[in-house]
């Protein structure tokens, strides 16, 4: 049963990310948090996060914006591998407690509207990169901070997905070495869960497109929003 609930999840993931740009390490997190721990679900789940961004990107990589990823790629990539390194000293405990309120910030800010309205420029969107980048190394959840610095660019609908799917690719390849490096022997342990997981993101990554479209947009993400409150405030509970 809770493997059957776990691919559930991951194809959902997939789905959401596909359309929303985040989801995946969001709504796979809390689930896997309950068998593994936060620590080692946030280091596997880093493996499927990957396989979904990189084909996302492959669908969409002729609108990346090339000057925006250099730029802002590099200071998320920075951020990452701080990130990454707070992530190998901290404990489960500690690593819910902060995913939890990212969660529960960006379930607020969609919900609220605020999330669509801030926009940040200049250095601002810099510094919101790498901040974007430090929480993505340290808990795999950075997707309303990237989005809130890259609505300052003023970037086309497609270039911005687009864009901000290749940064969050960038962040893995810099965290996903500590992971590795920390939790590898725990990760490969765990290759049913991982294969799973896999699996389950590809194909709500292919399939997500086409199913979501025709949810109306604007209930689609306060259903999203919602669920990733109520993910934010379970995973305070576990943390605390």
């Amino acid at each position: 049963m809770y493997e059957a609930f776990v691919a559930a999840v991951a194809v959902l993931a997939g789905a959401v990310a596909s359309v929303a740009g985040f989801g995946i390490g969001s709504l796979l997190t809390p689930v896997l948090s309950v068998s593994l721990g936060t620590r080692l679900a946030v280091a596997l789940i880093s493996v499927p996060h990957f396989a979904g961004t990189a084909l996302r990107l492959w669908r969409l990589r002729a609108h990346v914006d090339r000057g925006v990823l250099l730029g802002f790629g590099i200071a998320s990539a920075a951020g990452g591998l701080l990130g990454a390194f707070f992530f190998s000293r901290a404990g489960s405990p500690t690593l819910a407690l902060v995913f939890g309120l990212l969660l529960l910030l960006a379930g607020i800010g969609e919900l609220t509207g605020l999330a669509r309205r801030v926009k940040l420029t200049g250095l601002a969107a810099w510094a919101a990169g790498a901040l974007s980048g430090l929480f993505g190394g340290m808990v795999g959840n950075q997707g309303g901070i990237r989005s809130a610095a890259l609505l300052g660019f003023h970037l086309p609908r497609h270039a911005f997905v687009a864009t901000a799917t290749a940064i969050a690719l960038v962040v893995d390849l810099a965290r996903m070495p500590v992971y590795f490096a920390v939790e590898g022997r725990a990760i490969v342990a765990e290759w049913p869960l991982l294969l799973l997981t896999l699996a389950g993101v590809v194909a709500g990554t292919l399939a997500g497109e086409r199913v979501l479209s025709w949810i109306p947009e604007r209930i689609f993400r306060r259903v999203v929003a919602t669920l990733i409150v109520g993910l934010g405030v379970y995973m305070l509970t576990r943390g605390v």
